[in-house]
Order: C-alpha cells, then sequence, then structure tokens
C-alpha cells in the first residue's frame, strides 16, 4: 500500500479541504467546488459554486434554499464512480437520512471512507448503510463515548401509545420527523399523526423518492378542537417545539439523542440518527482502517480505546 497522506483532508476556517483533489467536503461557507455528504444545515450550506451530491440530497437542498440552494449541482447517485482532478470517488449510503452519503476518495490506491453522519439502526424511511473497506476512516464522532448506548427505537417509541392525551412532539424535520412518522405508523397505531407545513415539504421529497410508508395528515387546529379523542402526535419542528411553552393538555416530547434535550419536557424520547459508542466500534472493525480520523465531536475516547492497536487523530 502507498503511503498514507496526513494532509490528504485538513480542517480549515472553511471546512474540511481535500488538498490533493481541490474541493471541500461539507464546507461552513460557499467555496467553488463541495462534495456534500447529506443536506442537514449543518453539512450543507447554500451558495456554492459547484456541488457533487445524491440527487435526493439535491432535491431537499433546492427545497431548502431555493435559487440559492447553488450556481451548479452534479448528482452522482450511490456506487457511480466518478473523478475531481485526480481524486477517484464513489458515494455509498450511510443510514443517516434520507440520500445521505459515505464519501470513498482514493488517491494512489490508499482508500480515504469520509462517514459524514451515519447510522445503523434499521430506518425504513432512508437508505440503509453500506459496510466500505478503507485505509482512513474519518468518522463523526457526536457519540463516541462509551458511556452513550442508544436504545431500541421502537421500544422508545412504544411509550406514545400509552399516553392518554395529544402530544406535541418535536423533531428535525429532515429524517428524525419521517423516521419518527414511520415508528408511530407501526408501533402506535392508536396514534394519529399530524405534520407541520414545514416537515410535510420534506415528507412530499421523501415520497417522490420512493418512500411511501408514511400515514399523516397535515396539521389542522379544527381537526384538534372538532375531534377531542386524544390520539393526535402533532410533529412540528424544533423552532416551534421550542416556542409552544403553553400547549394547553398536550405532553411535551422531543425526539433525540441528546440528553439536554429531553429536559423540561413531560417524556423522554431518546431516538437518535447517529451512531452511538458500539456502533462505531463495530463499524470499525469491519472498514479494517489502518488510521482512524475523528471530526464533529470529541475523538479522545476512540483515542483511548485504540491505543496502541490503531493510530487516532482529531482533524483540527
Amino acid at each position: 500500500m502507498n503511503k498514507i497522506l496526513n494532509d490528504f483532508l485538513v480542517l480549515t476556517s472553511s471546512g474540511l479541504y481535500c488538498t490533493y483533489g481541490g474541493f471541500y467536503i461539507d464546507p461552513k461557507v460557499p467555496v467553488g467546488c463541495a462534495l456534500i455528504s447529506h443536506a442537514h444545515a449543518d453539512h450543507a450550506c447554500p451558495g456554492n459554486q459547484l456541488v457533487y451530491c445524491t440527487p435526493a440530497t439535491q432535491a431537499i437542498m433546492e427545497c431548502r434554499y431555493g435559487n440559492n440552494a447553488s450556481m451548479s449541482f452534479i448528482p452522482k447517485d450511490f456506487y457511480q464512480e466518478f473523478f475531481i482532478n485526480d481524486i477517484q470517488i464513489i458515494l455509498f449510503s450511510a443510514g443517516h437520512v434520507l440520500g445521505s452519503a459515505q464519501i470513498l476518495m482514493v488517491y494512489k490506491e490508499v482508500r480515504y471512507l469520509y462517514t459524514g453522519d451515519y447510522k445503523m439502526q434499521e430506518d425504513a424511511t432512508c437508505e440503509p448503510i453500506d459496510y466500505v473497506k478503507a485505509d482512513v476512516l474519518i468518522t463523526e464522532s457526536t457519540f463516541a463515548n462509551p458511556s452513550v448506548k442508544h436504545p431500541n427505537p421502537d421500544s422508545e417509541i412504544q411509550q406514545l401509545s400509552e399516553i392518554p392525551y395529544n402530544i406535541l412532539l418535536g423533531a428535525y424535520p429532515l429524517g428524525k420527523a419521517q423516521r419518527i412518522n414511520h415508528l408511530i405508523n407501526i408501533h402506535c397505531p392508536n396514534k394519529i399523526v399530524l405534520l407541520h407545513h414545514s416537515i410535510m415539504r420534506i415528507h412530499k421529497i421523501y415520497e417522490h423518492f420512493g418512500v411511501n410508508k408514511l400515514l399523516y395528515k397535515p396539521y389542522d387546529r379544527k381537526i384538534m378542537k372538532q375531534q377531542r379523542n386524544q390520539e393526535f402526535v402533532y410533529i412540528v419542528p424544533p423552532v416551534t417545539f421550542n416556542s409552544s411553552i403553553k400547549v394547553g393538555d398536550m405532553v411535551r416530547v422531543f425526539a433525540s439523542g441528546w440528553e439536554y434535550l429531553q429536559k423540561n419536557n413531560n417524556t423522554s424520547l431518546y431516538i437518535s440518527d447517529h451512531v452511538d459508542w458500539n456502533d462505531i466500534i463495530e463499524y470499525i472493525k469491519y472498514v479494517e482502517p489502518q488510521e482512524i480520523w475523528t471530526i464533529h465531536g470529541d475523538g479522545y475516547k476512540l483515542e483511548e480505546y485504540y491505543k496502541e492497536m490503531i493510530p487516532v487523530k482529531k482533524l483540527g
């Protein structure tokens, strides 16, 4: 194997930069050429001149940002090989949200795999994760701590069936809301899902890409006033949830893997779209990397765990 280049990816003020390819990955500010792993706002900023991404990510960015999404898109399907300068690139599913991609970059026969945000739990609303071999694994480390173990989402969502009130449920509009909607449909058949208008737009994109498993109704205040059957789950984005302090007889619930987001709610709902500690360890076993580079979180625990086995460094 050729030598791993320590400066193949560097973290700059504009974001993660591939020095040998001349492009950014998930840039923080608009750049000339960007590879975007998925359409969450902390990974997909608007205004780039040229964007490579999956078709679903393009559709969601255009829905959210309109004409400012990018000056130009070059959509790439999963497993489709392409080149940016001398870098061979293939996108693989990350299992995080619809269209989310891991980015495999091959340069001088060395394989660098950027995970982006990824998830190994089953999720019927997006593509399942692909397992990819690489020499260098650039992994997110959001929950890279042995103390973090995400509970079973089926068990978590079933709690809602036991709540004898209407529910105001906060969820991120992209990915989380669709997953929660499906889980409620399957495990809480006594509940009726109502959607905030901003989440409806993303649902429609999911349906366009073949996710037709979601049963829901647009939110209508009249419905809840006329039908006081206490079976409604009204899914809203975080900004609406946080501004709705007084919600009458509705129970407040927020879907997240973060403990601090469960405070001040009536019921906790620990459902995460990221890998936990055990998932990361399992994925590393499959990838069999020679080196691990961490980003989006604190990789200290991984460095400690793999001491004298695999070199681990934090980008930045």
